[in-house]
């Protein structure tokens, strides 16, 4: 007998309207990560120690509820079989992964378009899992998915897009889809920070998630969505609270979570057998997840002719919150009035794969000659991106219009290694011309870094 399991869909209500000034965003920075044979990856301790660090001192939570939505249809789950990675996935871990069907009208687009020989751009928006981390460039899911699709679309050439950045969530993410997905007018996009979002900033990560999807959604070059959802070795997943947003926007979800912890938990397989460590899939778990996801493309390809593509999901209504649809970064070199006196500008070098940065450097601590990293923006809210220093990293005052608002300490003595951190500064009722100061604090030697100012209008 198949085993029956009911969904039932909660959908929160809340809907949160955002003033907005008028004009356009700032420019972006034209450092966008477009690869066709190549990733950049970065140690496979990187998402996996940010996220134990930040688990310490988080409480389990339930994603927001309000009123119950009518039942979903019911999911037919069937019942276990042998399962070994040689012999493929099996037809319980495609159900299980096809979390959230969703509308597939511009998914079915872009496959028709492909179909007919046009070209199309592919794209990968994400952390470490996604940029390839414990797998490798050619190994990682985002490359073997779009070599499926190359063989699926032989007379289509497809544009490979890999935006993962390590250690990065949703929040850092919606100010980086302009420049590093956007700006290649992808025609897919696919989106996993599944593992990096946790409930330390849960309303942040939800709002921010929420805002990667419209942002993406409204685009000029109008891109199919499909989420991912990942998973710890213990199960630890923002997967409920995505789903959540993805479910208000009938957005597709496959989760490699539901999956993979379910051939787990019936002794198929062992955590070991795909990942190095407890968060990044290795070489086999890359393809295990490929397998995944593809699964559920060969779906969507294979009932290609009765999709509808007149009518797409509906994005009217805001979930949580529309704040990051004017999301944008100022990044060393943009066009915006700094004074960066006694700050090295550093537009041409990577640091936690962000491109460009400031840097003041103290052997003495003294920082003689350096002056306070100053800008002048129009913004509605305010965040920073910083570097996290294993070594002498220093501390800053955040000044915004002639007041102290945030004193941060950027050291990260015997950590896993240095990475670009994000922090919320202030937020203000309406979108005005502001000045930010960034003041460094003397008496030890110390170095601090300024990868971008996070703004919206």
């Amino acid at each position: 007998m198949k085993k029956r399991i009911l969904s039932v869909i909660t959908i929160c209500a809340l809907i949160v309207s955002a003033a907005s000034c008028g004009g356009n965003t700032a420019p972006a920075s034209t450092t966008a990560a477009v690869q066709t044979e190549q990733a950049a990856t970065e140690p496979a301790a990187t998402e996996a120690a940010a996220t134990e660090a930040s688990k310490e001192d988080e409480t389990s939570a339930e994603p927001e509820q309000t009123e119950a939505a009518p039942a979903a249809e019911e999911k037919v789950i069937p019942d276990d079989t042998p399962y070994t990675i040689e012999g493929g996935i099996t037809d319980r871990m495609k159900a299980l992964a096809d979390y959230i069907d969703g509308n597939r009208a511009r998914l079915a687009k872009v496959f028709k378009k492909a179909q007919a020989g046009e070209p199309i751009t592919v794209a990968y928006l994400g952390g470490s899992i996604t940029q390839g981390s414990s797998a490798g460039p050619t190994t990682c899911y985002a490359y073997l998915t779009t070599k499926w699709l190359e063989e699926k679309f032989p007379d289509s050439k497809i544009t490979y897009v890999n935006a993962g950045i390590g250690a990065t969530g949703s929040y850092i993410g919606v100010f980086r889809t302009d420049r590093d997905v956007l700006s290649q007018n992808p025609d897919l996009v696919f989106i996993d920070f599944s593992v990096n979002d946790t409930v330390e900033h849960t309303e942040r990560n939800i709002a921010s998630y929420d805002g990667v999807i419209r942002k993406l959604w409204s685009a000029d070059c109008a891109p199919a969505i499909v989420t991912v959802a990942m998973t710890m070795d213990d199960g630890t997943s923002f997967q409920d609270y995505h789903s959540e947003v993805c479910k208000a926007y009938d957005i597709p979800m496959i989760s490699y979570h539901d999956a993979i912890l379910d051939a787990i938990d019936n002794g198929h397989i062992k955590w070991t057998d795909i990942s190095d460590d407890n968060i990044h899939p290795n070489t086999v778990g890359h393809s295990v997840l490929t397998e995944i996801i593809t699964s559920y493309l060969q779906k969507v390809l294979d009932e290609l002719d009765t999709i509808d593509t007149e009518h797409e999901s509906d994005l009217s209504e805001v979930y949580k919150s529309d704040k990051f649809s004017t999301a944008y970064i100022v990044v060393p070199g943009d066009p915006q009035n700094v004074n960066e006196t006694g700050w090295e500008d550093k537009q041409d070098e990577l640091f936690g794969n962000f491109g460009g940065f400031w840097r003041a450097i103290s052997k003495d601590g003294s920082f003689e000659g350096v002056e306070p990293l100053k800008f002048e923006v129009e913004a509605k809210s305010i965040g920073l991106f910083y570097g996290k220093m294993t070594s002498n990293g220093g501390t800053f005052d955040v000044i915004v219009d002639g007041e102290t608002v945030k004193t941060i300490n950027s050291d990260f003595k015997g950590g896993w290694g240095s990475y670009v951190e994000a922090e919320e500064i202030i937020d203000f009722d309406e979108c005005g011309t502001h000045t930010v100061e960034i003041s460094v604090h003397t008496g030890e030697k110390a170095v601090v870094l300024i990868s971008a100012l996070a703004l919206t209008k």
